[in-house]
């Protein structure tokens, strides 16, 4: 089971993950903390008092919660990759802002479309399937990454991810699946039907004794509780 770290961050308490990879590498999981939300320096000085290295930013989805931490991360780590499926690319990079203000209107938060305007560009792509491992353009070569494979579940947002550790028995979930219930379909490019069907996929092939990471509140319960 791997060492991972959980770190609250951004407006509505995002599970921020730091996952480790080699040594003192690690991957960091939707990252939210910004300025809007008291919190922009939460990630980066717990990485700077570990003496961690951040390898790359996974983004399981790209809702304004879980990608406003990507300017203060840049600041810190200007070569850091950013991996996101490509049915999300739109909510991250330097035109994100046209698609943020769609789910920030529908909840009445126009006030935080600065804290994901101009997002950096996508690095590389998350696919359903593939490893991290085949993903993430890195330098060095990371084995570990090869454990945890993309597992494209939309409904949440189209191109929501869960990441699957079959070996050491760990699944991050995201915003697609919450302890007894599942991420929300009503922002805009939700699809009710599309996370159910999701749904079904994950139970067709996570085991039941798998741990799981959601986005949000409890975590480190078991797949089949």
């Amino acid at each position: 089971m791997p060492d991972i770290t959980v770190i609250h961050t951004g407006p509505f308490l995002v599970n921020t993950l730091i996952i480790p990879v080699s040594g003192k590498y690690v991957l960091i999981v939707d990252p939210a903390a910004c300025e809007l939300s008291g919190d922009e320096h939460k990630i980066t000085s717990y990485i700077a008092g570990t003496g961690l290295v951040p390898a790359a930013v996974v983004l399981t989805h790209g809702h304004f919660d879980h990608v406003s931490g990507l300017p203060a991360l840049r600041i810190s780590f200007p070569d850091i990759p950013v991996v996101i499926h490509k049915n999300d690319r739109e909510m991250i990079g330097f035109a994100s802002a046209d698609v943020q203000s769609r789910c920030l209107s529908q909840m009445g938060l126009d006030n935080f479309l600065p804290a994901v305007s101009n997002l950096p560009e996508p690095s590389g792509f998350l696919d359903d399937g593939k490893t991290l491992y085949d993903c993430i353009p890195l330098d060095v070569e990371f084995e570990e990454l090869k454990k945890w494979k993309v597992i494209h579940t939309p409904g949440h947002t189209p191109g929501s991810v869960c990441l699957y550790n079959e070996a050491d028995r760990c699944l991050v979930s995201g915003d697609t699946l919450f302890y007894h219930s599942f991420g929300r379909t009503d922002l805009y490019g939700g699809n009710e039907s599309d996370i159910y069907r999701s749904l079904e996929k994950l139970r067709s092939v996570i085991k039941g004794d798998t741990v799981v990471y959601p986005g949000h509140e409890y975590y480190g319960f078991r797949f089949d509780e």
